[in-house]
C-alpha cells in the first residue's frame, strides 16, 4: 500500500524529553532528525540479571500474578465508559476538538490521569462514529492494560483489532511512533487499512510495512503516526540500519563524525535508515510472537559462494547411504541431533584416509555425514520444509506458514537441498543478527495481546517485563469441550476423525479440523476423500485464500482442514442458522508441543458466546509423544494412563523450548560483554 504523508517531528521537540516546553533551549541542542534520536537510545537492551540479584527476580516472577491488575483495569474502564457516556451527544466538530485538545496535551508530554482516562474515551467514541464499532468495557480494559505495558490475555473473537486502537492512538499523540506487530503480512496491511479511519479521526496518519514494501516508502511508514508490520519485517529494518549506521553506533560518534565532514552539527545529513527509533511496540499474538519465536535468531547474511563446497554436500548424501542408524550413528529425537558410534567414527576415519579434497580431514568429514544424515532423518519434507519451484521452503513448525526468506545455518539448509537433489544455495556469511528477544527488549515501551498467555506469564515478566493481565469474555462461554480422545495408532486416529467429522456435517454443523504438520493434513485429506466428505485445504502449500478459507469455515455443512496457522487473526463468522445446530466443531488432530497452541485452536469454536464444541483425537504415535515420552514410559505407561504419557510428553516439550530460549538470552549476555566494548551488539 501506497504510505501516507508522514507526520514530521517538530524543530523544537528536545532529544529525551516529552516536553516541548524547554523553547530557550540553544537551536543547536535540537535534534530535527529521528534517525538523532534512534542513535541517543541506549546502545543495547537491559541485560539479564544473574546471581542473587537473578534469583530474586525469579521470586517477584512468583509474586506478579498476583498483583490484582485485572480488578484495577475493569474499574478504570468504568471511569472510561462514564466519561464517553458524556462525549455521545456531542457534535461532530466538538468532538473532534476535543479530540484535538486531549492530543495536545500527550504531544507536550502534559498528560494526566484524568487526561489518559479522557482519552480512552475519546479514542473509543471516534470509532463508534467512524466505523461503527462500540468498545466493550473488557475491550476498553485491554487496551489500559497495555497502555500500562502489559499483555493483556483477551479470548479469540474478542475484537483484538480494535483493541489496539486505543493504546496505539495514545503512543501515536505522544509524537514517537508505534509499531503494532502483526502476525504476517496480510494481517498488518488489513489491519492498517481497516483502522484508517480511527487514527485518521484522531489526527494520526497509519502505514503499513509489509515484504513488497519498497525502501523509499518504508522510510515514510515508518514516520508515520501509527505503522503495522510484522516482527521480521521490524526486526530486519532495525538490522539493515545498524549495518548503514556503521560505526556510528551512538549520538556522539554520529555528532562528530558530521562535524568532521563539515555536514553541521545536528543536520542528520550522510546518515540514512528508514526507522526512527524503538519507541512503542504493542504485538498481536504476543505468545508466537514473544515467546514461540524468541528462540529463532534474525540473521541479515550475504552470499559467500564455495564452489567445493557445494560439491562435497552432494558428495555426502552418497557417503551417507553407507551409514545405517543404530550401528553407525544415534538419533535423538527430543533434541533433534545425530551422534555418530564409534562404529560411525571409525567408517569416517577410513573415509577420510582414502580421500582427497575436503574429505582427507577426518573432523570436517565428519561434519558433512552428520549434516547429510540429519537432513535424512530429521528433517522430512511435508513437515519441516517444503519444496516449491526448484528450492527448499521452510515452514514454520508453530503455524504452519511457509518462510520463503528464511534457511537453515551451518550448511544444514544446503545438505536438505542436496538430499531432495535440488540445486544448491550458495553459502552465506553473517553481516548482522539479533534474536527476537533481544530485538523485543530495544522498545522502550512493549505491550502485546493475545488469547494464550497464562501458561508463560513467568517468562514473559521475566524477559520482557510484561505482566499478564488475563480478563474475561465479554460474553458467557458456551463451548462444550469434549476432552481428548486417544486411539491406539495414528491410522485409527484418522478414522475416528473422519467418523465425529461424519457425524458433525450430517446435522448441518461446520467442522474446523487442526493438525500439526502439512504431511498430516495431507494424509487426513485422503481419508475424508475416501469417505466421500467435501472439504478445504489449508495448509502452507495450499495457503494462498487463507483469509477467505478461513472466513467461510463457518458455513453451513463446511469442513475445512488446517494446520496450525489457522485461527490466528481472522475470525470464524457462523452461517445462518449454524447457531441453532450447535455452532462450529474443532478438532484438534493430535497434541501440540505447548499447550497454548491447544487452547488456542480451542478457542476457534464458541467465539463471542456461540455455541460451539471442540475435541481432541490423539494417539500414543504421534509425534509429540514419540520425540518426548521415553520408550519405556510409552511402553508400560502408554496401556494404563495413556493422557498422563501425553501430558508428561507435553510438559517435556515446553520445558526443552523454555531451556532452549533461557540459552538465547545467556548468549545475548555473553555477546554485551564480549563484544561492549567494540559497540557491537
Amino acid at each position: 500500500m501506497v504510505a501516507p504523508t508522514p507526520r514530521t517531528v517538530a524543530a523544537g521537540e528536545l532529544l529525551g524529553s516529552r516536553s516541548a516546553g524547554s523553547g530557550a533551549a540553544d537551536a543547536a541542542t535540537r535534534l530535527p532528525s529521528g534517525r538523532w534520536r534512534r542513535l541517543a537510545a541506549p546502545s543495547g537492551p537491559p541485560t539479564p540479571l544473574r546471581g542473587l540479584d537473578a534469583a530474586w527476580d525469579a521470586v517477584v516472577a512468583c509474586a506478579v500474578p498476583w498483583v490484582p491488575r485485572r480488578r484495577r483495569c475493569l474499574r478504570r474502564a468504568e471511569r472510561v465508559l462514564a466519561l464517553a457516556a458524556g462525549l455521545e451527544a456531542l457534535p461532530t466538530a466538538e468532538l473532534a476538538e476535543q479530540t484535538r485538545a486531549v492530543a495536545e496535551r500527550f504531544r507536550l508530554g502534559r498528560d494526566t490521569a484524568a487526561d489518559l482516562d479522557l482519552a480512552f474515551a475519546v479514542v473509543r467514541e471516534q470509532a463508534t462514529r467512524v466505523l461503527g464499532l462500540r468498545a466493550y468495557p473488557v475491550q476498553v480494559a485491554a487496551a489500559i492494560a497495555m497502555e500500562r505495558g502489559a499483555i493483556a490475555e483477551v479470548a479469540t473473537g474478542e475484537g483484538k483489532t480494535l483493541i489496539a486502537t486505543m493504546p496505539a492512538v495514545l503512543a501515536g499523540w505522544r509524537g514517537r511512533g508505534c509499531h503494532v506487530l502483526t502476525a504476517n503480512d496480510y494481517l498488518a496491511a488489513r489491519d492498517a487499512e481497516k483502522m484508517r479511519p480511527v487514527y485518521e479521526a484522531c489526527g494520526l496518519t497509519v502505514a503499513s510495512v509489509v515484504d513488497a514494501t519498497p525502501q523509499e516508502a518504508r522510510t515514510a511508514a515508518y514516520a508515520a503516526g501509527v505503522t503495522y508490520t510484522t516482527n521480521k519485517e521490524a526486526a530486519a529494518d532495525f538490522l539493515r540500519d545498524r549495518i548503514v549506521a556503521g560505526r556510528d553506533a551512538c549520538l556522539a560518534d554520529g555528532l562528530l563524525r558530521e562535524l568532521v565532514r563539515g555536514a553541521g552539527l545536528g543536520s542528520g545529513r550522510g546518515v540514512a535508515g528508514v526507522q526512527r527509533g524503538l519507541e512503542h511496540a504493542i504485538v498481536d499474538e504476543a505468545d508466537a510472537v514473544l515467546i514461540d519465536e524468541g528462540t529463532t535468531p534474525l540473521i541479515i547474511s550475504g552470499e559467500a559462494p564455495s564452489p567445493g563446497r557445494e560439491q562435497a554436500h552432494r558428495e555426502a548424501v552418497g557417503h551417507a547411504d553407507a551409514f545405517s542408524r543404530g550401528r553407525d550413528y544415534r538419533v535423538d529425537e527430543r533434541f533433534r541431533e545425530v551422534v555418530m558410534t564409534p562404529a560411525g567414527r571409525a567408517r569416517v576415519a577410513r573415509l577420510a584416509g582414502t580421500s582427497s579434497g575436503i574429505w582427507s580431514g577426518r573432523r570436517r568429514a565428519e561434519e558433512l555425514l552428520n549434516q547429510a544424515i540429519t537432513a535424512r532423518e530429521l528433517y522430512l519434507a511435508g513437515r519441516d520444509y517444503v519444496v516449491q519451484d526448484g528450492r527448499v521452503v521452510i515452514v514454520d513448525a508453530f503455524n504452519g506458514r511457509l518462510m520463503p526468506d528464511r534457511s537453515w545455518s551451518d550448511g544444514l539448509h544446503q545438505a536438505v537441498e542436496a538430499k531432495e537433489r535440488l540445486a544448491l544455495s550458495p553459502p552465506r556469511e553473517t553481516l548482522a543478527r539479533i534474536s527476537f528477544q533481544r530485538f523485543f527488549r530495544h522498545y522502550r515501551h512493549l505491550s502485546g495481546m493475545t488469547g494464550t498467555a497464562r501458561e508463560e506469564r513467568r517468562e514473559l515478566w521475566k524477559t520482557y517485563r510484561c505482566p499478564v493481565v488475563a480478563l474475561p469474555t465479554h460474553r458467557r462461554p458456551q463451548r462444550r469441550d469434549q476432552g481428548i480422545r486417544i486411539t491406539r495408532s495414528r491410522d485409527s486416529r484418522i478414522a475416528e476423525v473422519v467418523r465425529d467429522t461424519q457425524e458433525k456435517r450430517s446435522v448441518g454443523r461446520p467442522v474446523l479440523i487442526g493438525t500439526r504438520s502439512v504431511a498430516e493434513s495431507e494424509r487426513l485429506s485422503e481419508g475424508l476423500e475416501a469417505a466421500g466428505i467435501p472439504h478445504r485445504v489449508l495448509n502452507a502449500v495450499r495457503h494462498g485464500e487463507e483469509a477467505a478459507v478461513v472466513a467461510g469455515a463457518g458455513e453451513v455443512g463446511r469442513v475445512t482442514l488446517a494446520t496450525n496457522m489457522a485461527g490466528r487473526g481472522t475470525d470464524i463468522a457462523l452461517g445462518e442458522g449454524v447457531a441453532e445446530l450447535g455452532g462450529l466443531h474443532v478438532i484438534v488432530c493430535g497434541m501440540n508441543d505447548a499447550r497454548r497452541v491447544d487452547r488456542q485452536l480451542f478457542g476457534r469454536a464458541a467465539r463471542q458466546g456461540e455455541p460451539g464444541s471442540a475435541v481432541m483425537v490423539c494417539s500414543l504415535q504421534d509425534g509429540l509423544p514419540v520425540q518426548h515420552a521415553p520408550r519405556v514410559v510409552r511402553a508400560t505407561l502408554g496401556r494404563l494412563f495413556p493422557r498422563g504419557v501425553l501430558r508428561l510428553a507435553q510438559r517435556r516439550a515446553q520445558n526443552r523450548a523454555r531451556s532452549q530460549r533461557a540459552g538465547v538470552l545467556k548468549r545475548d549476555r555473553w555477546l554485551a560483554e564480549s563484544l561492549g566494548f567494540a559497540g557491537i551488539e
